[in-house]
């Protein structure tokens, strides 16, 4: 029985083929390799989250299997990730002691709260959202948040006893941590380079946890996980915080929200342009957003798509969501049976993990390329990067700051659209006449070409660069509105529009208009500014308005010539 399209949209993994031999083989192969990345980087992120340690592992269990099931971005790999980790400890810090079970409930609700938008707006088919954050301000705040997450993780990785302000006062070092949390980096960074599919992370956190356990770290003072619980996870209620923790938790929200969903665009793009199929974001809200109402019934965090393990997952052959399903499987046994292997991994491996994960987001040349194409939105990304930093952990001042740049220039530029007067150029086409020097299309004539919308943020430039130009040349005949870069006018637009050319009809001067689309056509016909009158001509294209003008000039010549004649 053939299934509804609009079904099998709604319920993606009605699509995936019929598993066979062949296709699951490639598929547990892809997902053992990324379940075995997930269980150590979830502990690890959890940490950062400032969350239980096995809370990591339990949003990398039922969370990655609701999102399998309902995105249609089938081959993402989703759980905890470091930066939305560190905006969870960034909201939340102000609120509660990271660890405690008040801290708990809080990123639980902020996990619900985020999911909820999410699959809202998912279902609401907000996806065009996700065009309010540019890429100049979204690799600003990339990069700054991988500065704090490195900041954050150093004292760990470095075996550090106090705190940086003590440290350089009183340097205490532990020297056991320290050579952990240096070679397990030096180790994870080789691997990545010369063999990314080998679960590097994985044997680094084994063989840690053997030779910590053999040495006695702990014993000797080395911070290490201690012991997991076992088992699944069950159903998690949390307290209510009361209406003004939640309030509280509404900027946190918006930037969990938006930045995770901007994760699971740069790899959700990526993965459909190599399946040659349209990206359904919407659909992924919606998948995303359950992934995070299930994490936080399960008493975890907030999830999200993961750059680094969607990357090997399509590395290691994955083909369908298939490949997820053995992931989790490889996560449920590890939940099972092998969280006490855990439990002498010291926590400067940890660290070491995270710092591996993020140190790929540093890209200083980012800025300069920026800079180089704009340099308005180079000064944007910069101040990002800068009030980002300065903000910690407030970090959403630094998202909402750029934003706010953003659309502000956004906005600066539609209020001042370039509207040119246009002239003939030598090649046959119509160009700025003052840049290129270029005389008038004809004589008494205005040729004016307004590159953007006639509407509420450009009518006023419009309108005061006729009336400005009509003042200053009264001898002026006609005007051409050389129209079709212009695809839409609003109503603001059209009373401009009515304006300007009831001021040309008092003066007697001609409006030549060229190229009118239908959108705007539409608009300008429904106010009554195209009625029929001998001062109004419409012509097609710019080539008839052209020819209508050469006729005119040919025309004139010749009644000179006559009148010189007789």
């Amino acid at each position: 029985m053939q299934l509804s399209a609009h079904l099998t949209r709604r319920l993606p993994f009605l699509r995936w083929p019929r598993p066979t031999a062949a296709l699951l083989r490639s598929e547990s192969m892809a997902g053992l390799t990324v379940g075995l990345m997930v269980i150590p980087q979830g502990v690890a992120y959890a940490q950062l989250a400032g969350m239980p340690l096995i809370t990591g592992i339990y949003a990398s269990l039922l969370p990655a299997l609701a999102a399998v099931l309902f995105s249609a971005s089938a081959r993402l790999s989703v759980g905890p990730v470091a930066l939305t980790s560190l905006l969870i400890s960034a909201g939340l810090a102000p609120l509660a002691t990271p660890g405690t079970a008040e801290w708990v409930d809080l990123a639980v609700w902020l996990a619900l709260m985020s999911g909820l938008l999410q699959a809202a707006l998912g279902l609401a088919r907000f996806g065009w959202l996700l065009n309010l954050v540019n890429s100049p301000v979204l690799m600003a705040f990339t990069q700054a948040a991988a500065v704090l997450i490195i900041t954050s993780q150093l004292p760990a990785l470095l075996g550090f006893q106090r705190s940086w302000g003590q440290m350089l006062h009183a340097p205490a070092i532990h020297a056991g941590a320290a050579a952990f949390g240096l070679g397990s980096l030096a180790l994870l960074w080789l691997a990545r380079r010369w063999r990314p599919a080998f679960p590097s992370i994985l044997v680094v956190v084994l063989a840690a946890a053997a030779i910590s356990g053999a040495l006695g770290f702990e014993a000797s003072g080395g911070k290490v996980i201690g012991l997991l619980p076992q088992g699944l996870p069950s159903l998690y209620i949390p307290a209510w915080p009361g209406a003004e923790a939640l309030g509280q938790l509404v900027l946190p929200t918006l930037v969990v929200t938006l930045i995770s969903f901007l994760e699971t665009a740069s790899s959700a793009k990526v993965d459909n342009q190599k399946k040659g199929e349209r990206w359904d974001q919407d659909q992924d809200l919606i998948g995303q957003g359950l992934a995070k109402i299930v994490s936080g019934l399960s008493g975890s965090f907030a999830t999200s798509s993961s750059f680094s393990r969607s990357a090997l997952n399509l590395y290691a052959g994955a083909q369908t969501g298939w490949a997820t399903i053995f992931s989790v499987a490889v996560v449920l046994l590890a939940l099972l049976f092998f969280t006490p292997w855990l439990r002498h991994v010291p926590q400067a491996v940890l660290a070491a993990i995270v710092l591996v994960a993020v140190v790929g987001l540093l890209k200083p040349r980012e800025f300069l390329r920026v800079w180089r194409i704009s340099r308005v939105e180079g000064v944007i990304a910069l101040l990002t990067f800068m009030i980002t930093i300065a903000a910690a952990p407030a970090l959403y001042w630094g998202v909402l700051a750029g934003v706010l740049m953003a659309l502000s220039h956004f906005l600066y530029q539609h209020l001042h659209p370039r509207i040119i007067e246009a002239g003939l150029h030598p090649d046959g086409t119509l160009r700025d006449r003052h840049l290129w020097q270029l005389p008038p299309l004809a004589p008494h004539t205005l040729a004016l070409r307004m590159d953007a919308a006639l509407d509420f943020a450009s009518a006023g430039a419009f309108e005061r660069r006729v009336t400005e130009y009509l003042t200053e040349h009264p001898d002026t005949r006609q005007v051409c509105l050389l129209a079709q870069p212009i695809n839409h006018i609003d109503v603001t637009g059209a009373e401009a529009f009515a304006r300007v050319w009831a001021q040309m009809q008092q003066r007697g001067v001609a409006l030549l208009v060229s190229g009118l689309k239908l959108p705007a056509d539409t608009v300008l016909r429904a106010a009554g500014l195209l009625t029929p009158d001998a001062l109004l001509h419409l012509y097609r294209s710019d080539a008839e308005l052209l020819a209508a003008l050469d006729a005119h000039r040919v025309t004139t010549d010749n009644n000179q010539n006559d009148s010189v004649q007789r």
